[in-house]
């Protein structure tokens, strides 16, 4: 019954720990999308997430952010000219086990079990880097650019 109200506890400090990742600008918090502009075109996006996505959410969220970016910019469609991540897919709290056994002289032998648990509030943070160029016209037939209209369909 220990063991239950112990991993409810930590269960419970994890979900305190971080605040979910959402599309909604970071405002100084450490989840959401900020942009910054480099050239009247060119702007870099960065988009922090937690442990409640994985890459692969975090990058349509910020693929997101790109086209909505370029519809408010007046543009039609955008591409990716450079693209980066950083961070990792661990959860913020882990637990562990070990079992060990001894023999010794005279019959005499041990056991032990041992549990670890191991709370780390950072891990699974993790940041997709965008840079775009915001175009208009017709979309060319090239593997980075995409059409900002459709992804706001597909991903918004």
């Amino acid at each position: 019954m220990r063991k239950f109200i112990l991993l409810g506890l930590f269960a419970g400090l994890t979900a305190c720990a971080s605040a979910p990742t959402t599309y909604a600008p970071s405002a100084g918090s450490n989840r959401g999308y900020s942009e910054r502009q480099i050239e009247s075109d060119r702007f870099r996006i960065r988009f922090d997430g937690g442990s409640d996505v994985s890459f692969e959410e975090l990058e349509d969220l910020a693929l997101l952010r790109a086209a909505d970016l370029t519809l408010e910019r007046g543009g039609d469609w955008f591409e990716i000219v450079s693209r980066s991540s950083d961070g990792d897919d661990e959860r913020p709290v882990r637990v562990g086990g070990s079992v060990s056994q001894t023999f010794g002289s005279r019959r005499y032998s041990g056991s032990g079990v041992g549990i670890g648990i191991r709370f780390d509030p950072g891990a699974g943070d993790k940041t997709i880097f965008l840079e775009i160029l915001i175009r208009s016209g017709p979309l060319p037939d090239r593997p980075d650019a995409y059409d900002a209209r459709q992804i706001v369909q597909r991903l918004g």
